[in-house]
């Protein structure tokens, strides 16, 4: 879809890509929504996504949240989780989740992606002990009612890591089941700004960490284009060189590849 814009939005648009990142930064919000870049990420055979730029209010939903105090906590200690098993620590002064994104960025820029799969498993096993996961595991093994509760109890812990969600409804061997999270915009993915962040920091590590430590599968589909995701309890996700999200190009305004010099 081609957008034209005014004489004002250009100005706008042009004062407005100051960004500070890695492959998936942040450090301050934009107005301007990412769009896709015409450079492939992960595969040179696919075509070049047209160009489009978005003006939006600064009032969206995931920019006008404001932690809570418990939200903080689990921010910072996800972060500090994070920072102890990459061996890195984060130069962000500003909010909690500004300072999560800074950490997640920084082990983009300086590791490859299996060690970057690895520093989020190891910070995801602290932050949940192997006793309570393994209990979990036993207690709800994969049927329509652990899947069902596995993505009720999404909605209602998560909202402060990826933003308002809702559970859908979707059908599993013939039989209707709500065992479908649908996050309408993905806090992580619109700060971050990046794709290699959602991939690699985010949904690669999750859907392993969900299903071996918690005994359930995951299928996490990101829209690169809105921003949202859906998270598919109880599905099996495709290889990860098969997977479509491994295939996109980059955010034309992509933080990371600006303000840390990562190359995608």
């Amino acid at each position: 879809m081609n957008t034209k814009l005014s004489l004002s939005q250009t100005k706008i648009l042009t004062s407005t890509i100051g960004f500070n990142d890695t492959r998936s930064g942040l450090d301050r919000r934009s107005s301007i929504s990412p769009t896709l870049c015409s450079k492939p990420v992960y595969s040179g055979k696919l075509k070049a996504a047209k160009e489009t730029a978005r003006i939006e209010t600064s009032n969206t939903k995931n920019a006008s949240i404001e932690d809570s105090f418990f939200s903080k906590i689990a921010l910072n200690y996800l972060s500090k989780n994070l920072q102890d098993a990459a061996g890195i620590s984060s130069s962000s002064k500003s909010t909690d989740y500004d300072r999560l994104v800074d950490t997640a960025t920084r082990v983009l820029r300086n590791f490859d992606t299996k060690q970057q799969h690895e520093f989020v498993l190891s910070s995801l096993d602290r932050a949940l002990p192997t006793v309570i996961s393994s209990l979990i595991k036993m207690a709800f093994p994969p049927s329509k009612v652990s899947r069902e509760l596995f993505a009720l109890f999404t909605t209602i812990s998560f909202a402060w890591l990826v933003g308002p969600s809702e559970v859908r409804e979707t059908e599993v061997n013939g039989r209707k089941e709500k065992s479908v999270v649908y996050i309408e915009k993905c806090r992580f993915l619109e700060q971050s700004n990046c794709v290699g962040m959602c991939t690699h920091i985010c949904k690669i590590p999750s859907q392993i960490f969900i299903k071996n430590s918690l005994g359930m599968p995951i299928y996490m589909e990101p829209d690169f284009n809105d921003l949202s995701c859906k998270m598919m309890f109880g599905r099996e996700p495709p290889e990860i060189e098969d997977d479509p999200a491994m295939k996109q190009p980059c955010f034309e305004f992509c933080k990371s590849n600006k303000s840390y010099g990562v190359k995608h």
